[in-house]
């Protein structure tokens, strides 16, 4: 006889297994924003499961805002997807480290290679520096912590949409989303901002310059000053 342990495993496994293959039946059948699902008691059928693991799948997905569910039968049955990447992904990273399986030190760490490969095509580009440079001024004059991050958001943004990744984009901003009110301790805890302004405009320098190395090396120094090792908090 199974322990309960081992049941509660099983339903797990098996609760993922129907998240995935709805995620699968979306790609394959070309959903996008707006397009609705198939009702639940078709999806059950297609996916060869109950419909109270439909169900299940179904209220996750709502609650990290990827579909939206609507009562409704015939053709106006099914939950209809809502999401752009990076709302799923803020959700999910929310989740996670709310629940502790993530640490700040994974986070900045990610955050770091993926700044640092973005300002690398933004020096060479150049698309990032007008928006970066009414960031900097918008950030020279914030009235307090939340609106410099605010604009701090803007201005890290525009170096990995210069890269012309979209998902890197989307991942950047469920990051940043996730982590805001780390980002606001930080700065609060800075005080000055004075430090943080000559890092960032020692990145925009480096990015108009079309000096790459440079510009990989100030991101790293930027990071390394708003979240030094140990920044839990």
């Amino acid at each position: 006889m199974a322990d309960a342990g081992s049941g509660r495993a099983g339903r797990v496994r098996a609760f993922e297994g129907v998240l995935a293959r709805i995620e699968e039946r979306i790609a394959a059948d070309g959903l996008t924003v707006g397009d609705r699902l198939p009702g639940e008691r078709q999806l059950a059928e297609q996916l060869q499961v109950s419909r109270s693991s439909v169900r299940e799948a179904i209220r996750v997905l709502e609650s990290l805002g990827v579909v939206s569910s609507q009562v409704g039968r015939g053709p106006d049955a099914g939950a209809v997807l809502t999401s752009r990447p990076a709302d799923a992904l803020g959700g999910l990273l929310r989740l996670h480290l709310g629940i502790a399986t993530l640490s700040m030190r994974e986070v900045v760490d990610a955050r770091l290679m993926i700044e640092q490969w973005s300002a690398q095509r933004a020096a060479r580009s150049g698309m990032a520096l007008d928006t970066m440079e009414r960031a900097l001024a918008a950030m020279d004059t914030a009235a307090g912590p939340e609106e410099f991050v605010e604009h701090d958001v803007v201005f890290h943004s525009a170096i990995v949409e210069a890269s012309g990744n979209r998902l890197t984009s989307a991942f950047t901003q469920a990051l940043r989303d996730a982590v805001r009110h780390f980002a606001v301790a930080a700065v609060a805890r800075a005080g000055d901002t004075g430090d943080l302004q000559a890092d960032h405009r020692r990145i925009h320098r480096a990015i108009a310059d079309g000096d790459a190395d440079a510009a990989v090396a100030a991101i790293a120094v930027h990071l390394a000053r708003a979240y030094p090792p140990g920044t839990e908090s």
